[in-house]
């Protein structure tokens, strides 16, 4: 009888180190979107293209699907370099978008027309289901200008070195600013699964970006400017810029976060139990490596904890590389053979890369299981008051254990207050010693709050939870987090997130490794630049393409 080799252990798994070593897989809210507009054979346009030689204007780019079209509405501006920023505090943008629920009419165009450009000081309807903005990487965008303009193609290496025009810097959705709500949509297939509207956003606002650039070109010198070689306009994706904003969402949204990890973790699972392996899969596997190898490699940061990461990561693949070049990988449950090997041979940024890597040749296999990455949040909000005290403090020991062994009276265990900034209403991260900024703590320290309630337990005569809690309402929000966590594996982060070590680009890593995206390059330990998209098919191009677009082509001599 063949093994059925289990999901990993979450106390394994739900270490910060650990999810701040993701990697983007098969699973990826960007790749299940093209898988769908691919297979549906959804229909693109440009209806509108209204663009002056400044580069100011507007476009309308639409996405025609089996029962509903949306339409991105880019608004493109001629931004003093002076006003550019990344930061959240931005007033002004190079481009500004919304998402539109169908085919806009002129007077929608004209109203949005009013608004999107403000952003946070303008106001959106239920008719628009995302709102976003973004700046050129001025260095490169001059240069791929000027060098269409003359005739000739950028050089590649300088696109190596950024690999985007624009980069975002935020894709709101969900009923910011008026936008509409996600209850709106989500039975919808097409907007099912978690942020597609965003992930459709972002896909069209790479084709207008790279559109954008070409007619620049055009308008400047209309008689000697050249396209973008298609090989070469693949190699960009849409950059972005994230930061502490995104960081505490993996905490309040413990039953997400365990529909997307236990969704990898079956899908690991299910690969690692196979008996066998064809002899196709296993070039395909050699391939892909030789691919994530080409991929570490290209791969830039300044940040010296990426450095450090990234040099890891390229031993890695280098020894990865010669391991499945010289094993027998067809036999005696290959994979899982070769993920024992890689727990002690690789670094955790090795394991997570490879973990992502034995998906690639079994979609037939893992891609169904995006159908339980979304989940309905409201059905595991309800606290049962029936669970007796004894019961939750088992929980509490076998979920928390890692807290209750924590010296919560040291000031280095808690050293961080997570707040809400009243200027812009996102989250901040301060320092609870430095700061008075104690009184507006958000309920964002799990671990800590469990051995409060631990501790609590222990000291009452109630005998149920519900009794317990009318007494000690204080810890109600984490006595629901236990009991979800009961439920739902990973479910929670098994790490201190108040810590003065804590690293908050780990959260946003795991995160955005799930939307899909690479070449995450932190600018400090509270935010990071990404990429996305990048080798991707265009809309044009979607009818003929495949879903193995995600890392870098290996040259032709080795295909």
């Amino acid at each position: 009888m063949v093994e059925v080799i289990p999901p990993r252990d979450p106390n394994e798994v739900m270490t910060l180190a650990r999810l701040g070593s993701a990697h983007q897989c098969r699973l990826s809210f960007m790749r299940q979107l093209l898988r769908r507009l691919s297979r549906e054979a959804w229909k693109f346009d440009v209806p509108v293209f209204d663009i002056d030689a400044n580069g100011e204007g507007h476009a309308v780019y639409t996405a025609k699907g089996p029962d509903r079209t949306y339409s991105l509405l880019a608004f493109a501006h001629d931004l003093p370099p002076e006003q550019r920023s990344d930061r959240v505090i931005a007033t002004a943008w190079d481009a500004t978008f919304t998402l539109f629920d169908g085919v806009p009419t002129q007077d929608d165009i004209t109203r949005l027309s009013q608004n999107v450009p403000l952003q946070e000081a303008g106001r959106v309807s239920d008719r628009e289901l995302s709102l976003s903005r973004a700046n050129r990487s001025v260095r490169l965008w001059d240069h791929v200008v000027e060098a269409l303009a003359s005739g000739q193609q950028p050089d590649e290496t300088k696109v190596g070195d950024v690999g985007y025009l624009m980069r975002t810097t935020a894709v709101y959705g969900s009923g910011k600013f008026g936008a509409a709500d996600r209850e709106q949509t989500r039975h919808r297939p097409e907007c099912a699964g978690p942020f597609q509207i965003e992930m459709l956003s972002v896909f069209l606002t790479r084709a207008f970006v790279m559109d954008l650039v070409e007619h620049m070109a055009r308008m400047r010198a209309p008689e000697r400017a050249v396209p973008l070689d298609p090989n070469l306009r693949r190699r960009f994706g849409i950059g972005n810029s994230t930061g502490l904003g995104m960081a505490p969402f993996l905490v309040t949204h413990p039953a997400l976060l365990n529909a997307w990890i236990a969704a990898r973790e079956e899908a690991l699972s299910r690969v690692r139990s196979l008996p066998e392996a064809t002899v196709t899969d296993v070039q395909a596997l050699r391939r892909f490596v030789a691919r994530a190898k080409i991929h570490a490699n290209a791969w830039r940061s300044e940040h010296p904890l990426q450095i450090k990461k990234l040099n890891a990561l390229r031993s890695d693949m280098a020894a990865l590389q010669a391991h499945v070049e010289t094993v027998d990988l067809t036999s005696d449950q290959p994979w899982n053979r070769l993920w024992v090997w890689a727990q002690a041979e690789l670094s955790l940024e090795g394991q997570e890369q490879l973990a992502a890597l034995l998906l690639e040749p079994y979609g037939d296999l893992v891609d169904g299981l995006t159908d339980c990455m979304a989940t309905d949040e409201h059905m595991t909000f309800p606290i049962d008051g029936t669970m007796s005290v004894a019961t939750l403090q088992t929980i509490l020991e076998d979920v928390y254990g890692w807290a209750l062994d924590i010296d919560w009276d040291t000031p280095e265990s808690h050293a961080r207050v997570w707040y809400v900034s009243e200027a812009k209403l996102e989250p901040r991260l301060g320092e609870r010693f430095e700061e008075p900024i104690e009184p507006y703590e958000q309920p964002l320290g799990p671990g800590r709050d469990a051995t409060r309630l631990y501790t609590a337990l222990k000291q009452t005569d109630e005998t149920t939870v519900a009794a317990f809690l009318l007494a000690h309402p204080e810890h109600r929000h984490v006595t629901r987090r236990a009991q979800i966590a009961a439920r739902l594996p990973y479910a929670e982060i098994r790490d201190n997130t108040l810590s003065a070590e804590m690293l908050p680009i780990d959260m946003l890593r795991l995160k955005l490794s799930f939307f899909g995206a690479c070449h995450f390059d932190p600018r400090s330990d509270r935010w990071l630049r990404i990429n996305m998209y990048q080798h991707a098919p265009f809309p044009h191009e979607l009818a003929q393409a495949s879903d193995d677009w995600t890392l870098p082509p290996l040259p032709i001599a080795a295909q």
